[in-house]
């Protein structure tokens, strides 16, 4: 059977660390560190990543890592870069030949259930186009 390439709705931490190459106690920390970074968790209390959640970890892997921020600054980075933009869209893939792009996102809305429930939609709609796509 031909493979799709269908990415899942969540994640677990364990799949997110395999993801991004950190361990998990990093991301939970940087959970900590980073008011924009806040997973959803499910009835048993683990928490689940969405794509948003693992574009935005690499996001601050890259301005960590790579471009050699230290933790106040990347967040300073994105704070006023989450503040330029005035829609809650969703945080979108890096350029890939630009090591300095930032990726681009809009100011995301308070973590309210009904805006983690209308990201979740627009990520569900975007899945679904692809997936139209494919199969036309």
């Amino acid at each position: 059977m031909k493979q799709l390439g269908i990415k899942k709705l969540y994640y677990s931490i364990s799949e997110v660390s395999k993801i991004a190459d950190l361990e998990q106690y990093v991301l939970r920390y940087w959970e900590s560190e980073f008011e924009q970074l806040g997973p959803a968790k499910n009835r048993a209390g683990n928490r689940i990543y969405t794509s948003r959640d693992i574009k935005l970890i690499l996001f601050i892997k890259r301005l960590l890592r790579e471009e050699r921020y230290t933790i106040e600054g990347a967040k300073q980075v994105l704070k006023d870069y989450m503040s330029d933009a005035e829609t809650g869209e969703q945080l979108e893939l890096l350029h890939e030949g630009t090591p300095s792009a930032a990726p681009s996102t809009q100011a995301q809305p308070p973590k309210t259930p009904e805006n983690r429930l209308r990201n979740d939609m627009v990520e569900l709609k975007r899945f679904l186009e692809e997936l139209l796509v494919k199969l036309t």
